[in-house]
């Protein structure tokens, strides 16, 4: 079992999500952007998933899919704690499972928006679980992250009734459902990180791999990143209470008092030798995370872990997001990852 280590703060962070679902403001730094403009939209929490979307918030075509349970409630403190799980077509199982953790900000969004990239794993024989969880207009960190953990447990409580296989799990999120599924594979069975209320006690929250599209890991130095990067972030400086990092932490961050929520809600806080692998992507123009983040929180797994376990790609001229992630021949380059440690 896993404790929490108290590490430097050596990883940056980022800004969320022009192309996940936040508000970003306009040039002058007062408006709203265009919806209508690709990677431009935004959804208030709850908002349908209608008209032109984000990058990455679109709602997936599901009707191909035989065996689907929607909106299993994991927990029952919020409404938002359900999950929907899709099963292959064919095979008798058990399944290998790969949960998503859908993008936006920690603001908005919900479960089965824009996990149509994960749903090509069926094809190869693995089930597929998309978590909902709490927001944070409705729970600060770390109920989102509480979340994600009841969510991996009650799968593997209830993997015989749905035919999974329990040992073969696989964590997959973008942007703040990256920041998730890399936080979920390193800290394993880390009481820290479990709300007890939510269910499902003595069962494992643990994944045997893991992959992070572009997640915002150190929220503390996201500033100063991206200006050692010669630009700044599109929504403007984390350090401000209205940053979507600082509403997830529920404290501005760079303060004192954010301090210690930031470390706790940085996965390189938690690496160490017995993390499972992880495939990690980041675009190299990234206006969003910077890719220093993702980048600084590879090579320390790494070192952790070994270099035959983590692949670290950046994704030339892609942004946050968008079609060098979802391409059929990136997406199939995941998947054989995960056929390497799952199957």
């Amino acid at each position: 079992m896993k404790t929490l280590k108290v590490l430097p703060i050596v990883l940056a962070s980022t800004l969320w999500i022009l192309s996940c679902g936040s508000k970003p403001a306009d040039s002058s730094g007062t408006g709203t952007a265009d919806p209508s403009v690709p990677g431009q939209g935004f959804l208030s929490a709850g908002q349908p998933v209608t008209g032109v979307q984000p990058q990455g918030m679109q709602a997936a075509d599901t009707s191909w899919i035989k065996v689907k349970h929607l909106d299993l409630a994991y927990a029952s403190k919020s409404p938002t704690q359900k999950l929907d799980l899709y099963l292959p077509n064919e095979g008798s199982g058990p399944f290998p499972l790969i949960i998503e953790f859908h993008p936006g900000g920690f603001m908005v969004g919900g479960k089965s928006m824009g996990i149509g990239p994960m749903l090509e794993g069926l094809k190869r024989g693995y089930a597929v679980a998309s978590v909902g969880y709490r927001l944070s207009g409705e729970a600060p960190f770390p109920a989102a992250v509480n979340d994600a953990k009841a969510a991996v447990k009650f799968l593997r409580a209830s993997a015989v009734k749905y035919n999974l296989d329990p040992r073969r799990f696989a964590a997959w999120g973008s942007s703040a459902g990256g920041n998730l599924a890399a936080l979920v594979a390193v800290s394993g069975d880390d009481p820290s990180l479990v709300d007890s209320s939510l269910g499902n006690a003595g069962v494992s929250d643990s994944v045997r791999a893991a992959v992070d599209w572009y997640g915002p890991l150190d929220f503390s130095a996201m500033d100063e990143q991206f200006k050692a990067l010669g630009t700044s972030g599109s929504m403007g400086p984390t350090s401000s209470p209205t940053s979507p990092e600082s509403k997830y932490l529920g404290k501005t961050v760079g303060t004192p008092e954010a301090r210690p929520l930031a470390e706790k809600a940085n996965p390189g806080t938690y690496i160490s030798a017995d993390d499972p692998p992880m495939f990690i992507q980041h675009g190299t123009a990234d206006r969003n995370v910077p890719i220093t983040q993702s980048r600084d929180f590879a090579a320390r797994l790494s070192a952790e872990i070994g270099a035959d376990k983590v692949i670290f790609q950046a994704l030339e001229g892609a942004g946050h997001g968008g079609t060098a992630f979802e391409a059929p021949e990136n997406v199939a380059r995941i998947l054989d990852f995960l056929d390497r440690h799952l199957k």
